[in-house]
């Protein structure tokens, strides 16, 4: 019996069939081995002759990509390798150049090598920032916990590290979960076990929410001219699990927490929190992208090592005061959240006003928010022009009762500014961003 590999390639199937139910093994004599196609497939056993065309077909029901899937094993109880290498000459050739010796068939020593390579590259990695997987591997109890939470602080001490390693972790484990059940991985399982737990108490414990797709998000709406149909923010989740309240952070807890635990590990935490409430906050009103750019580039200084833990997190703290306040202004200003993102548009960037002129323009912002909720706001508006027509025809009638510090030239501005949010983040009949009202 001989065992070989199948590099799994990008080869389109001849014909798909949904199998809807639980099978893990089917016993094929012919027509499921020619023109069938199931990408989950990733083990064959063959026990009959076969060569050429059929055998390479055979072979290719399992080598089809399929989620994390490496390649496929092939089992040969009859000898039929001696035929393959005379198929792989006349349907395997290569396409991109590659000279004679590569083929997709490899014995099953190549993913045993493979492996054992990509164990010793991920512990060199480990090692060089003191982390010992032997030392995790061979400890029990406590001490294991504990070395645990060592590895972990050391390897997301900045976003590249945390990245690499991650990426490494995945790596060994799929390599790993493709030898199985091969009696050769069982060498490597306590070590292989090592790198997955780590991988997964970081991606549990601190997972990264990245904010630059929010910034290119809401930087494309910047940018974005208004069309018929154009993009929809979609509704802010009323489940209050996702909601982050800051306002709740003791600080000087935090900050004691900081002291005497892993710092990389608590600035991390601190970092998640303060991103997933910024990425809320930002959906709810886009003229407060300028507080992404602030925590992007603390991110970046600290990555780049400009600045140590104890600044970043520091900085971050102050971030968050900010952050707080800035969730409070609405209270302070006396607009709820829809009628302070008005407001917003109306008089950012900066626009000079005294204080009776800035009361006007929230009366403004008020007045356009009731107007186009109660009357203009209907079903499917956008897709209408009359009824587009409509709320832009209100938003410029009702913003011509703005100050004189409004010149002709930045009404216009603020009228189309006003309609595109509008156009965003409200679908009619009560449904917005903000929820159903």
């Amino acid at each position: 019996m001989a065992e070989f590999l199948v590099t799994a390639d990008e080869c389109q199937p001849v014909r798909h069939v949904e199998i809807v139910d639980q099978r893990r093994v089917v016993f094929v004599c012919a027509i499921w081995i020619t023109g069938f196609d199931v990408p989950s497939c990733s083990t064959i056993y063959l026990d009959k002759p076969m060569k050429n065309h059929t055998l390479m077909q055979t072979i290719a029901r399992a080598n089809r990509v399929w989620k994390d899937k490496q390649n496929g094993l092939i089992v040969d109880y009859v000898g039929v390798f001696r035929n393959l290498q005379k198929a792989l000459a006349i349907y395997g050739a290569p396409q991109d150049g590659g000279g004679p010796g590569d083929t997709p068939i490899h014995d099953k020593s190549e993913l045993v090598r493979q492996l054992r390579e990509a164990i010793a590259t991920t512990t060199s990695f480990c090692l060089e920032r003191k982390v010992n997987p032997a030392a995790i591997r061979d400890a029990r109890g406590f001490e294991r916990e504990k070395l645990k939470d060592d590895a972990v602080a050391a390897l997301v001490v900045d976003d590249e590290t945390r990245a690499q390693y991650l990426n490494l972790a995945t790596a060994v484990g799929a390599l790993f979960k493709s030898l199985l059940p091969d009696a050769s991985a069982f060498e490597f399982s306590p070590v292989c076990n090592v790198f997955k737990v780590v991988a997964e108490k970081i991606r549990s414990e601190l997972p990264v929410v990245d904010i630059s797709a929010v910034m290119g998000e809401v930087e494309a709406l910047l940018n974005k001219s208004i069309a018929a149909d154009g993009y929809v923010m979609p509704p802010v989740s009323n489940d209050p699990a996702r909601y982050i309240d800051l306002s709740q952070i003791d600080f000087e807890a935090l900050k004691a927490q900081f002291e005497k635990g892993r710092k990389a590990v608590e600035v991390q935490k601190l970092r998640a929190r303060i991103a997933v409430k910024l990425a809320q906050m930002v959906k709810l009103n886009r003229t407060r992208i300028d507080f992404l750019a602030e925590f992007q580039k603390m991110i970046d200084e600290y990555n780049a090592g400009s600045s140590n833990a104890e600044t970043f997190f520091t900085k971050l703290m102050a971030f968050t005061k900010k952050l707080n306040a800035e969730e409070k202004r609405g209270i302070a200003e006396n607009l709820a959240e829809e009628e302070l993102v008005i407001f917003d548009l109306l008089t950012k960037p900066e626009v000079a006003l005294t204080e009776l002129e800035t009361a006007d323009v929230k009366k403004v912002a008020k007045a356009l928010l009731a107007k186009l909720k109660q009357e203009k706001l209907v079903l499917d508006w956008r897709k209408q022009q009359t009824t587009r027509a409509m709320v832009f025809v209100t938003i410029q009638d009702i913003l011509n009762e703005l100050p004189r510090a409004y010149s002709k030239e930045l009404y216009e501005a603020k009228c189309d500014v006003v309609y595109q949010h509008f156009h965003e983040a409200y679908l009619g009949q009560g449904r917005s961003v903000y929820g159903l009202n």
